[in-house]
């Protein structure tokens, strides 16, 4: 499979899908290709088809409706592109069911390692030093924005996530978790000793 055409295609189905952002710094594409990275460094750890969970990653976010959800809009985009490209259909099937589940991180079913890694990776990417900065972002577009006010977001964020740490899926993805919120529980005590 020719990744760069993928990834063509992904940011150019992510530029005209509709989908509202939270924030104009959050961009679609770049959550896209964080994931994908993340993918890739938990399968050199945890095994897996690398192909099927490259590809999952890079097309699990491409879909977008208002009434549907966005995996199922994405895995119909997705199965869709890799049948126009002659893809293994057997192939095409499993990466399909991982972009379907791969929002649905509270469930306990018995799911494929690739699956599992795409969930974590997607996980991944909302927590650590990404989310510190988004969050730094997020209160600079807000009025009376302030380190404390930024201080403060970051703070709540790092307790409601704390706990997500259940969702993850593999070993490796547990660590990488615990890594991130680390990683913000450190900023945060450096940043209370510099602002109180």
């Amino acid at each position: 499979m020719d990744y760069t055409r993928v990834i063509e295609y992904v940011k150019e189905m992510t530029a005209q899908n509709g989908r509202p952002d939270n924030y104009p710094f959050r961009s679609r594409f770049e959550h896209i290709m964080r994931v994908y990275r993340w993918a890739i460094k938990l399968q050199a750890k945890e095994g897996g088809d690398l192909e099927i969970i490259a590809l999952a990653a890079l097309m699990h976010d491409i879909g977008w409706e208002e009434k549907r959800p966005h995996a199922e809009v994405s895995a119909e985009i997705a199965v869709e592109y890799l049948v126009e490209q002659g893809y293994d259909e057997a192939k095409i099937g499993r990466i399909g069911d991982i972009i379907i589940r791969h929002n649905d991180k509270d469930t306990e079913e018995d799911l494929s390692l690739e699956c599992r890694i795409v969930m974590d990776a997607d996980l991944l990417d909302e927590v650590g030093a990404m989310s510190i900065l988004w969050d730094c972002m997020a209160t600079a577009g807000e009025d009376a924005a302030s380190y404390k006010k930024a201080y403060y977001r970051i703070k709540n964020y790092y307790r409601i996530n704390q706990p997500k740490i259940r969702r993850c899926k593999t070993t490796a993805g547990r660590i990488e978790y615990t890594k991130r919120m680390k990683c913000i529980e450190e900023f945060l005590s450096e940043l209370e000793r510099e602002l109180f």
